[in-house]
C-alpha cells in the first residue's frame, strides 16, 4: 500500500460560484441559531467518475454538556442504487470568537471553525491527503446551505447539503 503523503496532489478545490449567489443572513450567534431540528436534502456528486447520490435526514443540535451543541444526523443514503441507513455526529463547542463554533468530530479532533457572522463562511480541512473545503451560507432564519468541495489523489467530489428547520 502506498503512503498517502506520496500520492500526488491534486490542486485545492474551489467552491463553485453559483453557490456564491444570493443574499445571505447574518447570524449574530451561530450556536444559538443552529440550535434544534432541521430537515436536510444532500446531493452527492463524483465529479470523476459522474455518480450521483443522495441522503435525506434529519439534523439535530441539542444542547452538550459544558456548552456547545450536538450534532446528530440521521436518514438514509442512496448510492449506485443502493440505500442505506446512514449517521454522523459532531461537536459544536463555542468558538475563539463570541458567536463563533469550534467544530469536531464525535472523538474529538478538530474539523473546522465556524463563523456565520456575516452569513457566509469558507472552511478548510486536510484529510489524509485530501481536502475538504466547504463553504457555509445562511439563507434566512430557517434556511442555510452547506457546498463541500473535496479533492485528492482518489476523490473529486462535491456535497450540497439544504438545511430547513423543523417546527
Amino acid at each position: 500500500m502506498q503512503d498517502a503523503r506520496r500520492l500526488p496532489r491534486r490542486p485545492a478545490p474551489q467552491v463553485p460560484e453559483a453557490s456564491v449567489t444570493g443574499e445571505v443572513w447574518p447570524v449574530a450567534d451561530v450556536l444559538a441559531h443552529l440550535a434544534g431540528r432541521w430537515r436536510v436534502e444532500r446531493s452527492v456528486r463524483d465529479l470523476d467518475g459522474g455518480d450521483e447520490g443522495r441522503f435525506s435526514g434529519t439534523t439535530v443540535f441539542g444542547p452538550l454538556d459544558g456548552g456547545g451543541l450536538l450534532h446528530e444526523e440521521s436518514g438514509t443514503f442512496t448510492w449506485q442504487g443502493v440505500t442505506r441507513p446512514a449517521t454522523r455526529t459532531l461537536r459544536f463547542l463555542p468558538g475563539p470568537a463570541p458567536g463563533t463554533a469550534d467544530v469536531r468530530f464525535a472523538d474529538g479532533r478538530p474539523f473546522h471553525d465556524l463563523d456565520l457572522t456575516s452569513g457566509r463562511y469558507v472552511a478548510e480541512h486536510p484529510c489524509a491527503a485530501d481536502l475538504y473545503r466547504g463553504e457555509f451560507t445562511v439563507r434566512d432564519a430557517d434556511h442555510w446551505r452547506t457546498v463541500w468541495r473535496v479533492g485528492g489523489p482518489a476523490k473529486d467530489l462535491l456535497l450540497t447539503t439544504d438545511y430547513v428547520r423543523e417546527g
